[in-house]
């Protein structure tokens, strides 16, 4: 993630040495690096150099936090919050693993995940994605699982994290 976060901060060419020296790696570490990373598809050769492909672009979303102000908060219900929070879709993925799967039914069921994700986040295709897992009608851990596998294969979770 070091990498590709560093190489969505680049604006214009580098040379490998200068891109090692910002991201502390030697130039060999950092080939090996960028290679596996072209490997698992996200990042590509372009020209003489390489670019994030749109896999990597979803990989760092789960990394990027939400404005102050729009972490999700977990509640079991309307008057009871669980002092669980997510500021990232890393955290959100983590929350979920653990939180009660009353919190998880009583957001779902509201439509609060998919919002979150669609305004906070600012990825609708993800937040269409929960619509779908909606209609099954899953509830507790199969419905935990269910956004979970979701989550891991729409950013990528488990791959670079």
């Amino acid at each position: 993630m070091k990498i590709l976060k560093a190489m969505s901060q680049v604006t214009g060419h580098r040379n490998i040495k200068e891109f090692s020296n910002t991201i502390g790696l030697t130039s060999t570490e950092t080939i090996a690096q960028v290679n596996g990373l072209v490997k698992m598809g996200f990042v590509k050769k372009k020209g003489s150099g390489y670019a994030i492909t749109e896999k990597g672009k979803q990989a760092l979303k789960a990394i990027e936090p939400v404005a102050i102000g729009k972490e999700f908060k977990f509640y079991i219900r309307l008057d009871q919050p669980t002092n669980l929070c997510a500021a990232t879709v890393k955290d959100f993925y983590e929350v979920i693993k653990k939180v009660d799967t009353t919190s998880i039914n009583f957001h779902f069921s509201r439509g609060d995940f998919e919002n979150w994700i669609r305004t906070a986040v600012n990825d609708a295709n993800f937040a269409d994605e929960l619509l779908k897992i909606k209609k099954t009608g899953l509830k507790d851990e199969e419905l935990r699982e269910a956004i979970l596998k979701a989550i891991r294969q729409h950013y990528s979770i488990d791959t670079l994290m």
